[in-house]
């Protein structure tokens, strides 16, 4: 069956413009065929074309299904963005396919870029999530100061930095509780300047290691987000 993203399905009939084209235009689909919608916060929908125009596709929703998610904990991966766009945009598609909950982007002392397209980069987490056949579209945080971030209020969760200095720290995978929300912060390809890893800390981020590889931005975000479904898979409700 074929999946479209409608975000508005609660309060309108229609698809979004570009999907209505892709339904009716690409794939040639018909006034009676059945479809599946989501709307990004954690329903399918599943619905048949009740008028099949490219500009105007109306649907007649038949049944909405709650997406179960296969994680419970909230994992957020907060990361500076590289001077290759191209690069976060690979990050994106990856966490949203394996299942993430938010990304917030942070502006560092380092920092090589210092905007991005949040709407381009909603788009790659909307085709992600269609890809990976799931319901619930992640937060995204628009670019931030280092400082701001840090103090803001993270509910519980466990916070975590990932940075190069040689200096004691713990495996994430070991320092992570089952079960827990997360917050990891991954710095710029010149890594987190020391006193923005001395605030951190200063505001109950734990200094973690993600292993002895030295590892690029987008890599070492993945494999953060990775980790923490990983322990969970192992641990499940935190046994």
């Amino acid at each position: 069956m074929h999946f479209f993203y409608t975000p508005d399905i609660q309060t309108t009939n229609i698809l979004p413009e570009i999907e209505a084209q892709h339904c009716i235009r690409v794939l040639r689909m018909k006034e009676g065929d059945t479809v599946q919608l989501t709307d990004g916060n954690g329903y399918f929908y599943e619905a048949v074309i009740t008028l099949a125009n490219p500009r105007n596709c109306q649907v007649e929703i038949i049944k909405s299904i709650r997406e179960v998610l296969p994680w419970q904990n909230r994992i957020e991966i907060a990361v500076a963005p590289t001077k290759n766009i191209d690069r976060m945009e690979w990050l994106v598609e990856k966490t949203v396919e394996t299942g993430i909950d938010k990304i917030s982007f942070l502006h560092c002392r380092f920092s090589e870029r210092k905007d991005i397209k949040l709407s381009r980069i909603e788009k790659i987490a909307v085709s992600a999530m269609k890809q990976s056949l799931k319901a619930t579209l992640p937060a995204l945080k628009d670019l931030t100061g280092f400082k701001d971030y840090i103090s803001g209020d993270f509910a519980g969760s466990q916070k975590f930095i990932a940075h190069c200095y040689p200096e004691d720290k713990t495996l994430l995978s070991r320092a992570y509780t089952p079960g827990r929300d997360a917050v990891v912060l991954i710095g710029p390809e010149g890594d987190f300047s020391e006193e923005e890893v001395r605030l951190s800390i200063a505001n109950g981020f734990q200094p973690v290691s993600l292993g002895e590889s030295r590892l690029r931005t987008e890599t070492a975000a993945l494999l953060a987000c990775q980790t923490i479904h990983i322990v969970n898979h192992l641990n499940p409700a935190g046994s």
